[in-house]
């Protein structure tokens, strides 16, 4: 199924796309790597909100490249990060920030996985080396916070429209794409060795 959708997502809507789900999503996005996510769930645990109001957003795991144009911000190119080094974090964000979407590359671990079942929210995968592609549908730049962290690790903020296509690789059910094509490998490995 083809769905188009924009920011801020709503539980219901997250909670109807299923893994193999092809997803264009319009709205905000807000970029966060390794040492965001850390601030993140430092600022969780103190009690403190973040710079941007999370509720509904897709944190995208990217560090653009960025360059400042007659005082503004414009994306040259924002590629996927890997996901997994997000993992430890992931679930604490999503729970704390009301986190519906997560966009990222490699998929993401069982923390995650149950947090999106818990909380109603999905991953979605974007394939590597898309990088002009996505920042063709950034629209603006909006805010960007946190540059003491450095460029490609400070949170952006983003105006894109119909980002993708992304794939719903982890959904609010449990069901998992990188799960279920491992598992029929082994399966096609066995049957193809007899074992």
């Amino acid at each position: 199924m083809e769905v188009h959708l924009k920011t801020p997502l709503k539980e219901d809507e997250v909670r109807s796309l299923r893994v193999g789900d092809t997803v264009y999503l319009s709205g905000v996005v807000v970029t966060a790597r390794d040492r965001a996510h850390r601030r993140l769930v430092e600022l969780a645990e103190s009690g403190r909100r973040p710079p941007v109001d999370l509720n509904g957003l897709a944190i995208y795991h990217c560090g653009p490249l960025a360059v400042k144009e007659n005082g503004s911000w414009r994306i040259v190119s924002a590629g996927p990060t890997t996901s997994m080094r997000m993992e430890p974090l992931e679930s604490s964000v999503i729970e704390a920030f009301g986190v519906r979407m997560v966009v990222g590359k490699g998929g993401m671990g069982d923390q995650t996985s149950e947090a999106l079942k818990a909380f109603g929210a999905v991953y979605c995968s974007l394939t590597g080396g898309v990088g002009s592609l996505v920042a063709s549908s950034v629209r603006k730049v909006v805010d960007v916070h946190w540059l003491d962290l450095g460029v490609p690790e400070a949170m952006w903020v983003l105006e894109v429209e119909e980002l993708g296509p992304m794939i719903v690789s982890m959904d609010s059910h449990g069901g998992n794409l990188y799960k279920d094509v491992l598992s029929e490998a082994s399966r096609r490995v066995k049957e193809f060795l007899g074992a």
